[in-house]
């Protein structure tokens, strides 16, 4: 009964947060009319699915082949909701299957609960604003879990048997790589103030040398999980994010490819994905909540 009611009480949450949070939400989102016709669409058809769809796999396995563009979000000269179904760079696409997701669990089938969600998912507290973008990935999974959309994954050990000690300046120190941060340097203390709060924080992980198709990683990492990677360059926490998927011969990811340049379902395993990659060293793995 106690689970019933905490269910019951998150599900009324989320329906207000949706009914407060629409009425503005059009006039900070900027999308086109084929993005929101696919998203109703995809929406539309996802509440035929059976109830223990994977809908993380679902979704992303829908927007396989649409081609991968970075900076998506940084070309407007103030910040906006941006919605892009047609280009996608690893963190948007892992966003918008959330929402799509998050949507769909809800059966909620309106373009405005899609951008609500999208809103909460990209911002810190939701507010359009690029100081309160979730740039660092660290940032992102806290926020999203506060929000109870997502929880990290962080036993048993193993596989998770290191820790990532949080180390990051990288945004401050290469204002140039970020457009619209270079336009507007009055931000830059905004963005290392959130650096700061960062610093030193230490979360386990799995090394990728123990990432194997064993029982134990099938346990830990479950199909739709995020995975994100993490990176030994200075200043970073992560470097790619992607959706786990579990194959015969092991784990594989679900990801807007900046090599492949589109979106697809990697058919090498992560293993061997992360071997090719030695500043890749390890994986966080975060779970969507089953309630939402």
């Amino acid at each position: 009964m106690k689970h019933y009611i905490n269910k019951y009480y998150k599900k009324s949450i989320v329906s207000l947060l949706l009914i407060i949070s629409s009425s503005s939400l059009f006039g900070q989102a900027q999308f086109g009319k084929q993005d929101s016709i696919k998203v109703v669409t995809m929406l539309q058809k996802a509440n035929a699915l059976k109830e223990d769809t994977n809908l993380m796999l679902y979704f992303g396995r829908q927007l396989i082949g649409m081609p991968y563009v970075a900076k998506t979000l940084e070309k407007n000269p103030r910040e906006r909701l941006v919605v892009n179904l047609r280009q996608f760079d690893c963190t948007t696409f892992v966003e918008n299957t959330l929402a799509l997701t998050l949507c769909a669990k809800n059966h909620l089938t309106r373009f405005a609960d899609f951008l609500t969600f999208l809103r909460l998912i990209r911002y810190r507290n939701g507010e359009v604003a690029y100081v309160n973008r979730l740039h660092y990935f660290t940032e992102w999974i806290a926020d999203n879990a506060r929000m109870g959309y997502v929880e990290e994954v962080s036993e048993p050990n193993p596989p998770f048997t290191k820790t990532q000690k949080i180390e990051i300046n990288f945004m401050s120190t290469h204002v140039s790589l970020y457009p619209m941060l270079a336009r507007n340097p009055s931000w830059i203390p905004s963005i290392q103030s959130m650096e700061r709060e960062l610093e030193g924080r230490e979360f386990p992980y799995i090394p990728k040398e123990e990432i194997a198709n064993t029982a134990v990683c099938r346990a830990a990492i479950h199909d739709g999980d995020i995975i994100a990677i993490l990176t030994s360059k200075p200043g970073l926490d992560t470097s790619h994010i992607g959706i786990a998927v579990w194959h015969a011969d092991g784990l594989h990811l679900l990801n807007a490819s900046q090599v492949r340049k589109k979106i697809v379902e990697e058919p090498m395993t992560l293993h061997a994905y992360m071997k090719k990659h030695p500043s890749q060293t390890g994986i966080r793995i975060i779970r969507v909540n089953q309630w939402q």
